[in-house]
């Protein structure tokens, strides 16, 4: 185990604790930093490393999945605070070039409610599954480092039939987001990564930040992440820390560190990025699960949580916070990741238990 004792300032023995268990129901490595009233704790537990027996890093890089949608919703909103986007506007005003049904909004892509296919896949309530691009099993492995195009990856999403009429359902889409940042790029003439260094990272001072776009490369320091596989009868491991992101692209792609994360976090919510009134349309939430505009809206015990989590192979991100930004947690966490998504129990039980942790009062207060 690690604890940053010249960070934390003192112990939370509940909070190690917790971690290390998770780490004994599969995970490999997590680093977990609290921002709270008892100030800032930072701990990691399992190994940086599979078959090796290097801590953990408690600030190391990591991919963060879907908690990718957060930043490019905020920069999104940023641009409409500039008057160079319109929420309510057809995406199609912004990208003509895909002939998208002029029902669809910004705010829709935003949400979740256009409608559109997923272009990784689809599962119908009726459990017919409609696969969208290879992120699982051999296939995958063998084309981890394929760039794919955010244009192809929209043309394949509009090929396939909608879910619902916009506007009229919601269905978590990774389309949407590609859409988003297309449209970000599209008014600016700049990629997102510039923009996002200009409305975000920059005015933020947040440095350990990426959008790779197609690059593999992770940067250092880092712990590694993991894939098992099945090839000709047999299983096989392999370290996936290098990858090429693009299959997902703005649905989450990018890569950052647990003090990034909170520091985005805490100052989005405490109203620091964002107009008042757009923090408030970001946090109004749809009625089917609670989704914002790139950020879920939870109830808890302990008052309304926002959050958006992500995962991705080997590699996921919690990034949670209380309304006013005073209570923040962030964490990365990695593993040997597989086809079946095994892990996905044991991270909803970190979910869970971190959230009854630090911002239910049950543990440790």
């Amino acid at each position: 185990m690690s604890i940053d004792l010249s960070v934390q300032g003192q112990d939370r023995p509940e909070l190690q604790k917790a971690i290390e268990e998770l780490v004994e129901a599969g995970f490999l490595g997590i680093q977990l930093r609290v921002n709270d009233e008892q100030g800032e704790w930072v701990g990691s537990a399992g190994a940086r490393e599979l078959g090796r027996s290097a801590q953990p890093l408690t600030d190391g890089h990591f991919r963060i999945g879907s908690s990718t949608k957060s930043f490019v919703a905020t920069s999104v909103l940023l641009l409409v605070a500039e008057g160079r986007i319109g929420l309510d506007a057809p995406a199609d005003d912004y990208l003509p070039e895909f002939g998208l049904d002029r029902r669809i909004t910004v705010r829709m892509l935003l949400q979740h409610t256009s409608g559109i296919f997923n272009h990784t896949g689809e599962l119908y309530e009726d459990g017919t599954i409609v696969l969208g691009v290879p992120w699982q099993g051999k296939e995958w492995v063998d084309n981890r480092f394929r760039t794919y195009p955010a244009e192809e990856l929209v043309r394949l999403s509009l090929s396939k039939p909608v879910r619902f009429a916009p506007g009229a359902g919601w269905s978590y889409a990774n389309t949407n987001y590609v859409l988003a940042r297309l449209v970000v790029e599209k008014v600016t003439g700049r990629s997102f990564a510039e923009e996002l260094q200009r409305l975000v990272l920059g005015p933020l001072g947040m440095t350990g930040t990426v959008a790779p776009g197609a690059s593999p490369e992770l940067p250092e320091p880092h712990n590694h992440g993991y894939y098992r596989y099945e090839d000709a009868g047999q299983e096989r491991t392999v370290d996936v820390t290098r990858q090429n992101p693009s299959w997902v692209g703005a649905g989450g792609d990018m890569i950052s560190t647990t003090r990034d994360l909170h520091t985005y976090f805490s100052a989005l919510m405490g109203g620091r990025l964002l107009p008042a009134e757009l923090l408030a349309e970001m946090r109004t939430p749809e009625a089917t699960v609670g989704y914002g505009l790139g950020v879920f809206a939870q109830e808890t015990e302990g008052g309304t949580v926002f959050h958006h989590h992500g995962a991705t192979m080997g590699s996921a991100a919690l990034m949670y916070s209380s309304a006013d930004g005073g209570r923040t947690l962030t964490a990365g966490l990695t593993w040997v990741d597989d086809a079946d998504l095994s892990i996905a129990p044991a991270f909803g039980s970190a979910q869970q238990r971190f959230l009854d942790e630090v911002f239910c009062g049950r543990l440790g207060r």
